[in-house]
């Protein structure tokens, strides 16, 4: 991982996009990091990066965590009957509990 001011970073553009495709490039501003240069090799990982960052799909995967700690999830065979219904789900399904 490299680290490099934003003036390093401005005058060098090229070169530091060069570094990315080896790791991360930290950009610093008065020493402090304040953005990250990541290489990519193709689309799919562009899309994987920016839902990684996407609110509201970190809200939904936070909401389906809990729901699963609480006890609230279906079975595969569920999953698969309600996906080939075309039909989401109304809601939390029962609890139930887990298999031995």
């Amino acid at each position: 991982m490299k680290i490099a001011s934003v003036a390093e970073v401005k005058s060098q553009f090229s070169a530091f996009l060069k570094a990315s495709e080896g790791g991360p490039v930290v950009v610093t501003r008065n020493g402090r990091p304040v953005a990250v240069i990541v290489g990519v090799q193709d689309e799919d990982e562009i899309e994987r990066l920016l839902m990684a960052y996407s609110p509201r799909l970190r809200a939904i995967l936070e909401r389906s965590r809990q729901q699963f700690r609480e006890g609230h999830w279906l079975s595969e065979e569920e999953f698969w009957s309600q996906f080939e219904q075309g039909k989401p789900s109304k809601g939390p399904a029962k609890p139930r509990r887990k298999r031995a």
